[in-house]
């Protein structure tokens, strides 16, 4: 049973879409919030598995809700789902910590699958080992999702951010296919949205690493990435 937070001011779009997940899919039990507030306080009460918030709603919306939850939680899977697609909507979403898109008008199938897809993405805790990456003076904890440097600064990266580091840290040196972190990390049915959210990642993965000069992460324009040691 999938527990879905539908964050939807709409109350009868959020009926449709919770009737057609319940009813019609199966296998759900969606929980209503009609606004980023009230969001919030369903997200602390019911602990979802997955988020699904529209944008544009009264009391907070939905950037604001989800800049306040990627605070006490960097994993729990979150999915915008709105007719604001412009690609400065699209980058803001990403770069708050929003995981996909599904664009308005969509039926309860393709949002059942968008949702499916983040799902199979979220790490599980007990498949996770203690392995440990280094670069530079940089350690990638797979197992916690964090990134310390030997200076003792740690950071607590979400679910993507490892991933993708994970890849990078294990082939230092050795090109990362752009295709290939689009097919682990996204829902590559949309390809624009999937191309352009992995470049507002890269730009965020660089942030991470910018107190070690001697690695960085290039981009090999048209093939993928690598991490760069010296």
């Amino acid at each position: 049973m999938i527990k879905l937070l539908l964050v939807e001011d709409d109350v009868n779009l959020s009926y449709i879409i919770q009737v057609g997940l319940e009813d019609m899919i199966g296998d759900y039990e969606v929980c209503v919030a009609h606004n980023g507030k009230e969001g919030l306080e369903a997200y602390r009460k019911e602990k979802p598995d997955i988020i699904v918030a529209d944008i544009e709603m009264p009391v907070m919306d939905g950037y604001e809700m989800v800049h306040r939850l990627r605070e006490i939680d960097k994993e729990i899977p979150i999915l915008f789902s709105s007719a604001r697609v412009s690609p400065k909507d699209v980058v803001k979403g990403y770069e708050l910590g929003v995981d996909n898109y599904v664009k308005k008008p969509f039926l309860p199938e393709e949002l059942d699958a968008h949702v499916r897809a983040l799902l199979r993405r979220k790490p599980r805790t007990e498949e996770k080992t203690a392995e440990r990456l280094t670069a530079g003076n940089y350690t990638l904890d797979i197992r916690q999702a964090t990134l310390s440097h030997s200076t003792g600064t740690s950071q607590l990266l979400t679910p993507r951010e490892a991933g993708i580091l994970e890849l990078l840290f294990q082939t230092p040196g050795e090109v990362v296919r752009r295709e290939v972190i689009l097919d682990k990390f996204w829902n590559t049915e949309d390809d624009y949205f999937a191309s352009r959210s992995l470049d507002v990642f890269v730009t965020k993965l660089r942030k991470l690493i910018v107190q070690d000069e001697s690695i960085k992460i290039k981009t090999v324009k048209g093939i993928g990435l690598m991490l760069v040691v010296s």
